[in-house]
């Protein structure tokens, strides 16, 4: 059986030190249900082309280029060849720049994972990259150009070999303040703090991957396969809406620290029913004074 093909092959370099390795994609929607466009009417699939937005004529693979707005409508065209040019040349090797904490970076910078191996002839650089970055509790920071772009990459140390996750640049990540910042300054009464806290309390745990089911890539494939098959395909219920209260209370009722309007009700009974042996056990007593008495 043929093993992975890899995405990138190159050098990576820390020191005067360089070992052969290749990028293998970490993470793939390949396994997604696809679908494709198709006429309702004629059962056809539908073919997707570029149009000229003035004549609405075909542009054929060979006359379409890249351009950039200037503005009004105006559009300055970008050959190929100018953006390769402009675009660094890539040398092929993932250049450690620096060794870092590992939880240096914010996750809202990682891009993309992939895994990072060596090949045959590299095996022993590799080792000793890897096994000194795990000693040293440390990640990289590296660089190169990769798929046509300049790409910072984390390089951390995992199982037998390395992962490189791509990072997203300063100016891609949108500042925390855009989405906070209508957020008003509200004070959490300690009643539910302490609720809230009990609740996480009992919810920890750990992750498992596998234990995780895409539920809706496993709903489409059921629908595919009762289509394919002719069978009647059953719907799934929608869950009901939960019934409006407030937060307080869905807190208590979280915890479970309110009392269901059954074991009231029980409770109550069960009140009752003291009451009156009570009552019971007096007149019995009564009596029976009464008896001795006599």
């Amino acid at each position: 059986m043929a093993g992975p093909r890899a995405n990138w092959k190159g050098h990576l370099k820390f020191g005067e030190v360089m070992c052969p390795i290749a990028l293998y994609t970490a993470a793939s929607s390949s396994e997604r249900i696809s679908f494709n466009i198709i006429n309702r009417k004629t059962g056809n699939r539908i073919r997707r082309e570029f149009v000229d937005s003035d004549t609405g004529n075909v542009v054929e693979h060979d006359d379409q280029v890249k351009g950039y707005e200037a503005g009004n409508g105006r559009y300055v065209v970008l050959e190929p060849d100018e953006i390769a040019a402009a675009v660094p040349d890539s040398d092929k090797t993932l250049a450690i720049d620096a060794f870092i904490p590992c939880d240096e970076i914010d996750d809202v910078y990682f891009d993309k994972p992939y895994y990072l191996a060596p090949q045959e002839i590299g095996e022993e650089a590799f080792a000793l990259l890897r096994d000194g970055m795990r000693e040293a509790k440390v990640a990289a920071i590296a660089s190169t150009v990769l798929f046509r772009r300049l790409r910072t990459v984390l390089i951390r140390p995992y199982g037998d070999g390395l992962t490189a996750t791509t990072l997203n640049f300063d100016y891609e990540v949108r500042s925390a303040e855009e989405a906070f910042d209508d957020m008003t300054d509200i004070r959490i009464d300690k009643e539910m703090l302490d609720l809230a806290s009990h609740i996480i309390g009992t919810k920890k745990g750990g992750y498992d991957a596998s234990k995780f089911d895409d539920r809706y890539e496993d709903a489409l494939a059921e629908l595919v396969k009762a289509k394919i098959e002719g069978k009647p395909f059953k719907k799934m219920a929608a869950p009901k809406p939960s019934k409006p209260s407030d937060l307080l209370q869905a807190l208590r009722d979280s915890a479970g620290t309110a009392k269901k309007p059954a074991q009231k009700r029980k409770s109550a009974n069960s009140n009752n029913a003291r009451k009156k042996a009570a009552k019971s056990d007096g007149a019995t007593s009564t009596s029976s004074s009464r008896r001795k008495a006599g």
